[in-house]
């Protein structure tokens, strides 16, 4: 017998279903009984589980799954804003938007297809939605997982206008924890950060790890391309790998934060903390005609790697 992924249909292991509002969703299945779920509504994978069927990102229980609200929790994509330090509202408009599946988009690279389970999204804003955001642009999304479960998102932004424009952009996952009291983040010692905190002043990381005793809501400013996330707990390792993506943004609202949200459980911040690819810190411009590239994967691994064999 060979290897199962030389035999798997990829294709077969896409299916489109609905989603709780009734909205198509695409289920995504490895040879190895990994999945993802990704929501047409916002773009927003929704779930991502390893080959024991445990799922990797957090949804809280207190979710509102009903337009115009984005979901809390999964990955939903901030374009063309993070926070709300813009135009537009809070972390842009593409996690309230409808996508479409885009049947024939531009090609990526092979090795971006071979052995993987996907799916090409499409945003395309209406003449109403340009009136609070005037740049025309094509959004495509690429969502895939491969074989060992790794989960890929590609995101390639042009600009349609006749005049550049800018904006800012985070991948705001949501990863499940056991107890964020026993997390630690490698890979962000040293780096310059912005405290939102503190009105966005800027820090140096002293620590050998990032790690939580209270509320933290922090842009670490140009971080190397391999980040680790280790749950001591679960003896689990998240691994996120990032590409035109300069920054990372560090958020748990802890105890007080957590009571005023409304879509958010009061003791669910200890199963949760975001750790994001972004541009936030200088937002990307793109001229007439140009293509921006942002690419995140992620991995899970047992927590007896050591970082060094992470890359980091």
């Amino acid at each position: 017998m060979g290897h199962p992924a030389a035999v798997w249909d990829y294709k077969a292991a896409t299916e489109i279903t609905k989603d709780w509002n009734g909205i198509d969703q695409v289920v995504l299945r490895s040879p190895h009984g990994a999945s993802a779920r990704v929501s047409l509504y916002g773009g927003q994978v929704t779930s991502w589980r390893n080959e024991h069927g445990e799922e990797l990102l957090f949804t809280s229980s207190k979710a509102i799954f009903k337009a115009p609200k984005a979901m809390r929790g999964g990955i939903p994509i901030c374009f063309p804003q993070f926070g709300n330090g813009g135009s537009t509202e809070l972390h842009g408009f593409a996690r309230n938007k409808i996508w479409t599946i885009d049947d024939n988009p531009p090609p990526l690279h092979p090795i971006d297809s071979h052995g993987k389970s996907f799916v090409d999204l499409l945003l395309k804003l209406s003449e109403e939605d340009m009136k609070c955001w005037p740049h025309s642009f094509e959004f495509r999304l690429r969502v895939s997982l491969a074989a060992d479960g790794d989960l890929n998102m590609i995101s390639r932004i042009r600009n349609l206008n006749g005049k550049p424009f800018t904006f800012s952009f985070a991948y705001h996952t949501y990863f499940s924890v056991s107890d964020i009291s026993e997390v630690r983040i490698e890979g962000l010692e040293t780096l310059d950060y912005l405290d939102n905190l503190c009105q966005k002043e800027r820090f140096t990381e002293q620590g050998s790890a990032v790690t939580f005793e209270s509320e933290v809501d922090r842009v670490y400013i140009s971080a190397p391309n391999a980040i680790a996330i280790l749950d001591h707990e679960k003896k689990r390792t998240y691994v996120i790998r990032k590409e035109g993506l300069p920054d990372i943004v560090v958020w748990n609202p802890w105890e007080k934060k957590s009571k005023s949200m409304g879509d958010l459980g009061d003791e669910e911040y200890k199963q949760m903390v975001c750790v994001d690819g972004a541009a936030v810190v200088k937002p990307i411009a793109i001229k007439p005609g140009e293509e921006w590239t942002g690419r995140m994967q992620l991995k899970v691994v047992p927590s007896s790697f050591c970082s060094h064999h992470l890359g980091l």
